[in-house]
């Protein structure tokens, strides 16, 4: 399956974003309310970055609260690794075992169309071997 398929139901509109301008508290209060765990920070139309919870856990480790007031564009995570809608769910799942990372921003072009998780990944995975394995059944059946 392509990510462009598994992408095609949800609006970009409904990406939740930030500003490298935006102050950590108010990003941190963000991830919070919409409980996710990253946030694509985008810039004149384009991902220059992201900012997820494991920046904010590194930054409290190392200043404490004091980083609170920091911007995001100081701690987030750049440049932004992202897959274009053509790659295969095999190839993203890949890329973020590679690089150890939980979510990807997905550019067509230079236009974020998407942002996806591993947990996205893993389901959709996990719907198609479950589909493979009731083909096989219905097979079997009928043999």
């Amino acid at each position: 399956m392509q990510i462009a398929q598994l992408i095609a139901s949800r609006p970009s509109a409904d990406i939740v974003t930030c500003h490298p301008d935006m102050q950590l508290r108010e990003a941190v209060a963000l991830i919070a309310q919409k409980r996710i765990g990253a946030l694509p920070v985008v810039d004149g139309g384009q991902v220059v970055g992201i900012f997820s919870e494991r920046d904010v856990l590194y930054r409290l480790a190392a200043e404490g609260e004091a980083c609170l007031s920091r911007s995001v564009g100081e701690v987030m995570t750049a440049p932004a690794i992202s897959v274009d809608p053509s790659s295969s769910v095999l190839q993203a799942l890949a890329l973020m075992t590679r690089r150890r990372i939980r979510h990807l921003p997905v550019v067509d072009g230079t236009a974020m169309c998407g942002f996806i998780s591993i947990g996205d990944l893993v389901k959709s995975r996990i719907d198609e071997i479950e589909s493979e394995a009731e083909a096989m059944r219905e097979y079997i059946s009928m043999a």
